[in-house]
């Protein structure tokens, strides 16, 4: 199409093709039902009418709680928050420490390394003065000394003695610490909606905190969590979790709906075990880190190694706020109605299944479907006289139209109106021929004649003949001279068509008398041609239309 200022003013819409059918409309009706009330439950369920907003937070923790512990060559130790709390693990996590290894009355000095860490030596020659790595409680002095009674390693210079236990002792000795509580604090913001909340929700008294405690039945919305019951929430057993430490995560999650009446925003937990709990699985189980307690003794310093193992509870803030937009309804109806060409696709593909007969098949796919050829790529339509249907063919410029093989065959369609006019007329005339004319064959016929009428051509599209086989022309018919020649019927059929024409002698009438023979002959033959081809007559016909209407110039255009 060119392009002109004027196509802007126009508007193009699809062409629907309406089948009447009860069964194929309430089909329609109930697939178009079943998809609406599935984009209903889908809109009401995933709120797709809101605007979402996602949460920013941050988290505070309090734990409390007093733990008394009998250690062994140390005695009693009372540990309190200060004590069991830990160096700060980080942005929303605290720590509660619930076993140690101790090594007391550590000083400056010599003594020999821990095997596996230290070398295992013979003589001062195999210990390196000046010698350290990653594993090492101090520097080599260079001298071998003896560890025990059988073995002897590398002196060196550290806190001694040096600590010598691997495990952390069975019971955990804090194991109390289970009934330690926590006060967690959670502040939340919707920047889009301007929107901000804690945990520590407005109809909580201070009396209420000072005796609730979580509980998932009873108390869902307590900020305040026994850390036995967090690690029992997370399916763990606090009394084996404590022997060496692990992670625990304590997920909030905020699903808030801030639309009018339906307002509703409350935080809801969930706890679960981050980190491997099976020692035999991993090369590092649990979690500890070391600290040290200084005191001076005799002018001396001195300190107590503590190795304590514990669990460090993670807070992590989810959350998404939603509130009615007009916006995101319009864009989520605007999506789903693609959803309603399913019930097209699917009537489509039922009514080209055997559920419908071979014809209703073919006729609704002749309303749908409308082909458009290429220009450049010609389609022709021709009909032989010992078969009973039409065929339709790609134009040669090779090879001849005769031997071109068909891309698909149709029934002949009648021209009804046609017909109805040219058989009015012969009942006029009542002059039917009861013999066939008599037609010689044609000197010099081509190869790709089979009727004998035929005259040669050098275009591909002109050598088509009347027959597929061997046999009689169709131009011997007596038909063909009743339908086709009859200047009689020709005459009525022009006046049929131009009621004012002049029928004055000359080459203008034999002209209009020739087309119109040729158009009975496409009538009489093909009927109406199938869409977007071209109806190609036999040479036979054609010369034989012409010899009895001739061009005196002897030039055709037709």
């Amino acid at each position: 199409m060119p392009c002109k200022l004027l196509n802007l003013c126009e508007y193009e819409t699809h062409k629907l093709v309406r089948i009447q059918s009860v069964r194929l409309g309430s089909l329609k009706w109930t697939f178009n039902g079943v998809i609406l009330m599935f984009i209903c439950i889908m809109m009401l369920w995933n709120k797709e009418y809101q605007e979402h907003d996602y949460v920013v937070s941050s988290v505070t923790a309090k734990v409390k709680g007093v733990a008394l512990t009998s250690l062994p060559d140390v005695g009693d130790i009372v540990w309190d928050v200060v004590d069991y709390s830990g160096p700060s693990q980080g942005k929303n996590s605290f720590f509660v420490v619930t076993n140690v290894i101790v090594t007391k009355k550590q000083r400056q000095g010599k003594c020999p390394e821990v095997p596996p860490y230290g070398k295992v030596c013979r003589t001062d020659e195999d210990c390196v003065k000046g010698f350290w790595d990653q594993h090492s409680h101090g520097v080599q002095t260079g001298a071998c000394v003896k560890f025990d009674v059988t073995r002897k390693t590398c002196e060196v210079s550290a806190w001694c003695p040096i600590e010598t236990k691997k495990k952390p002792p069975k019971p955990a000795l804090l194991a109390s610490a289970e009934n330690f509580t926590v006060l967690i604090k959670n502040n939340i913001r919707f920047p889009n909606f301007n929107f901000m909340r804690r945990n520590i929700l407005p109809e909580m008294t201070e009396s209420y905190l000072k005796r609730c405690q979580f509980n998932r039945r009873t108390e869902p919305s307590c900020p305040i969590f026994r850390l036995g019951d967090i690690v029992k929430e997370a399916k763990e057993n606090f009394s084996e979790m404590a022997v060496e430490g692990g992670v625990i995560g304590i997920q909030i999650k905020w699903d808030c709906n801030l639309d009018g009446f339906l307002r509703n925003c409350l935080p809801k937990y969930s706890f679960r075990r981050l980190d491997e709990k099976e020692s035999n699985r991993t090369l590092y189980p649990g979690l500890n880190f070391r600290f040290a307690r200084y005191q001076t003794e005799n002018g001396v310093e001195e300190r107590t190694l503590f190795k304590a193992f514990g669990i460090r509870f993670d807070v992590m803030v989810f959350g998404k706020a939603g509130k009615f937009s007009i916006i995101q309804l319009i864009i989520f109806i605007g999506s789903t109605l693609s959803y309603y060409t399913l019930t097209t696709v699917f009537i489509d593909w039922l009514i080209g299944t055997s559920c419908y007969s071979k014809e209703a098949r073919q006729n609704y796919s002749e309303k749908k479907v409308e082909s458009v050829q290429d220009r450049q790529q010609c389609i022709l339509c021709v009909s032989f006289v010992d078969e009973n249907h039409i065929r339709v063919v790609k134009k040669s410029h090779k090879k001849s139209l005769q031997q071109v093989k068909p891309i698909s065959v149709h029934q002949c369609k009648d021209d009804t109106g046609h017909l109805r006019a040219m058989f009015s007329v012969l009942q006029k005339g009542n002059n039917i021929v009861d013999k066939p004319p008599q037609v010689l064959p044609r000197p010099n016929r081509p190869a790709w004649c089979l009727c004998g009428c035929c005259l040669p051509s050098t275009h591909p599209q002109e050598q088509l003949c009347c027959r597929q086989s061997i046999g009689r022309c169709i131009t011997t018919s007596s038909l063909f001279e009743q339908l086709v020649l009859s200047r009689p019927l020709l005459d009525a059929l022009l006046l049929y068509r131009e009621p004012l024409s002049d029928l004055t002698e000359g080459e203008q009438r034999i002209a209009a008398l020739r087309n119109c023979s040729y158009r009975q002959y496409i009538s009489w033959r093909i009927g109406a041609p199938p869409r977007e081809s071209i109806p190609v007559m036999p040479s036979c016909s054609v010369w034989r239309i012409r010899e009895e209407y001739p061009s005196h110039e002897g030039e055709y255009t037709v």
